[in-house]
């Protein structure tokens, strides 16, 4: 009898639970919205690459070999060669007005120190204001000489020398 007693339990507790059991809804709802953000791609460089503005590299990437200007011997004159050298080096800086930069000033081997001091600091100061004529702000040039201290060319000829009157533009970093 005990096991009709245990049978009958059995069957009243299931029955009572299915009484309790939810009914599932006519309509399902959606399913949550999903709130984890998409990744969004990298952003593409905007920079070109290149020499960073401001330094000697990107000057000379600019305005090419109009960098530097010749001059003849015993001269300190810009001519028109020198002039557009000196037009495209004032384009860039009126494009870059944040950059300073110095015009040093040369000179061949021939000469006394004093003597090619002298010239040296007439050639970077002529390059200076014909730049300040286009409309350089002279507040951003500065000048100096090294006469025959500094040559790009070593020889005693004429194409050493022609090479080492000059006045080079170097920008300030």
């Amino acid at each position: 009898m005990n096991t009709k007693l245990a049978t009958i339990l059995l069957l009243a507790s299931a029955s009572a639970l299915a009484a309790c059991a939810k009914k599932a809804p006519d309509d399902i709802p959606p399913p949550p919205l999903d709130t984890t953000p998409t990744p969004t791609p990298a952003p593409r460089p905007t920079t070109i690459a290149g020499p960073a503005v401001g330094t000697q590299a990107h000057f000379a990437q600019a305005v090419g070999s109009s960098t530097t200007i010749y001059f003849e011997t015993d001269r300190y004159n810009v001519d028109t060669q020198d002039a557009a050298a000196l037009q495209a080096q004032a384009q860039y800086f009126a494009r870059f007005p944040q950059i300073t930069f110095t015009i040093e000033g040369h000179a061949d081997e021939r000469g006394t120190r004093e003597y090619n001091i002298a010239l040296g600091e007439k050639r970077a100061n002529a390059a200076k204001a014909y730049l300040v004529s286009l409309g350089v702000d002279a507040n951003r040039i500065a000048v100096v000489s090294y006469g025959k201290e500094r040559p790009v060319a070593l020889g005693s000829d004429e194409g050493s020398w022609a090479q080492n009157r000059r006045a080079a533009s170097v920008i300030i970093n």
